[in-house]
């Protein structure tokens, strides 16, 4: 999941609030999900959809994924996984659909795929927000996210947050399509001062190399990528500010506005997933914790 937004259907607010790695272009299809080119059938759209009673009629659901680790990807034994497609296996199981088909794509073209039929949901950890919400419907999200600093071991500068970047003039760097480029600039660094590199291994890098003295990530990605490093460290994770105001991101499934019932029946079943701890069963082998849990809800993230 949780970046700056440069998909095709992106405005100034969607660069402040979307999730990591949102990229343009044709859809990249992999083997397994070739099936997903041609598009699904065309359901009723009355009484709230009948996708649902479809997708347990054929025993499987199709699931949009963006091939980002740890939220939708296929792991080198082939085998689509990730805190989405896991999550998914279990509430599917749950509604009668026994089986989950992943439909790769590329993040900036999971919403268009999605309102145009190419799979029936979207399981890729994405973030909501209003402009989104304007394009899809969301389930609760079923995790929350913060950013963390990738510093030095000992975090010399004292690095905690953007403000201090910005005070110490620090060397900062954030990945591609990054949402963090956007909270270090709204705290006042120099966008074109901003190194940026592919993903958060080769943050990692440039800050053991002396390159940068920070990177610039979402907690779990940086917590995970240092725990084999000798000379670097995460720092504590911390609330960016959004036009001028502490800001927590949450990623959830998104479906086509006409399907409110699998919605709200997905959203039924996540939440005593929620209350009995098996989604942070399901979540933590992915790096979550407890820390990730949320309340939050869709129609808070959506500005309703």
């Amino acid at each position: 999941m949780a970046p700056l937004g440069y998909d095709d259907h992106t405005t100034g607010y969607e660069r402040r609030r979307s999730r990591r790695s949102v990229l343009t272009g044709i859809a990249a299809v992999g083997a397994l999900g070739a099936a997903g080119c041609s598009r699904v059938a065309t359901a009723s759209t009355a009484n709230g959809g009948e996708l649902l009673d479809r997708l347990r009629a054929q025993g499987v659901v199709r699931l949009g994924i963006a091939g980002e680790i740890p939220f939708g990807y296929i792991g080198k034994d082939g085998r689509l996984t990730g805190e989405a497609p896991e999550l998914a296996r279990a509430v599917f199981k749950r509604l009668g659909v026994d089986r989950v088909q992943p439909v790769p794509t590329e993040f900036g073209s999971l919403i268009p795929g999605l309102n145009s039929q190419q799979f029936d949901v979207v399981a890729a950890g994405m973030y909501v927000n209003p402009e989104r919400c304007k394009q899809v419907i969301f389930a609760d999200p079923d995790y929350q996210m913060l950013d963390s600093f990738i510093v030095r071991k000992g975090n010399p500068k004292g690095l905690h947050d953007y403000k201090d970047v910005v005070a110490k003039k620090a060397r900062f760097a954030t990945g591609t399509g990054y949402a963090e480029i956007q909270y270090a600039v709204e705290a006042g660094y120099k966008e074109s001062d901003i190194l940026i590199v592919p993903d958060q291994v080769a943050g990692l890098n440039a800050v053991e190399a002396g390159r940068v003295d920070v990177f610039a990530g979402t907690a779990l990605t940086t917590r995970e990528v240092v725990k084999k490093s000798a000379k670097a460290e995460a720092t504590q994770p911390f609330k960016p500010l959004v036009d001028g105001t502490p800001h927590v991101d949450g990623g959830a499934f998104a479906f086509r506005p006409t399907e409110t019932r699998l919605r709200d029946a997905f959203d039924v079943e996540l939440h005593k997933m929620k209350k009995s701890g098996e989604l942070l069963r399901i979540l933590r082998p992915f790096g979550f914790t407890e820390a990730e849990m949320t309340d939050l809800t869709a129609k808070e993230l959506c500005g309703g």
